[in-house]
């Protein structure tokens, strides 16, 4: 994987082969960031990766200019692995080995963008229970964003929150925001 723009554009972040990961791809990945970009300013907001894996999701906010990023996963190999590259390039990440639900479920981090990308072979109960908690719980800030990544063979329109989604091959980035 590499970092698509800002202070560490074009450095390539190799992952251990061990890790139970699904990095997002670099063409969605792009996608995607060029959408916030329209959106915020990466060196105002506050970022919360769900699902961190890699940290994939992270290091692109934090080469942007974002300073308050909360990475969750519930592997420890990834949260050692976000650490060490935070580490290495002095990227303010904070965090958090934790299974997402009961993260989610205690939290009081409100943050503009919350970013979850959880195992696409969920089932549609465990899909929706991310927004659930998320709103329940008030944890987007004003005009805040989640983006949960999923498969072209998942649906979450129906889920309370949702406002569009925008495809990227076999990727989905579906959005949610406060009605």
């Amino acid at each position: 994987m590499r970092i698509i723009s800002g202070l560490y554009k074009s450095r390539k972040i190799v992952a251990p082969k061990n890790l139970p990961v699904r990095p997002t791809t670099d063409m969605a990945k792009e996608s995607l960031f060029n959408i916030l970009n329209n959106l915020f300013y990466f060196d105002a907001i506050s970022a919360l990766d769900l699902f961190a894996g890699t940290g994939n999701i992270s290091y692109e906010f934090a080469s942007r200019g974002t300073t308050q990023i909360t990475c969750v996963d519930q592997d420890y190999g990834c949260v050692k692995f976000i650490n060490q590259t935070a580490e290495t390039f002095n990227m303010p990440l904070q965090t958090i080995k934790s299974d997402v639900f009961k993260f989610l479920e205690k939290t009081t981090i409100q943050t503009n963008v919350i970013f979850a990308d959880p195992p696409y072979n969920f089932s549609d109960e465990q899909f929706a229970k991310i927004p659930d908690l998320v709103f329940q719980n008030n944890l987007l800030l004003e005009d805040g964003l989640l983006i949960i990544e999923h498969s072209k063979h998942t649906n979450l329109s129906e889920i309370k929150h949702y406002s569009h989604s925008k495809n990227y091959g076999g990727n989905v980035f579906s959005f949610f925001k406060i009605a």
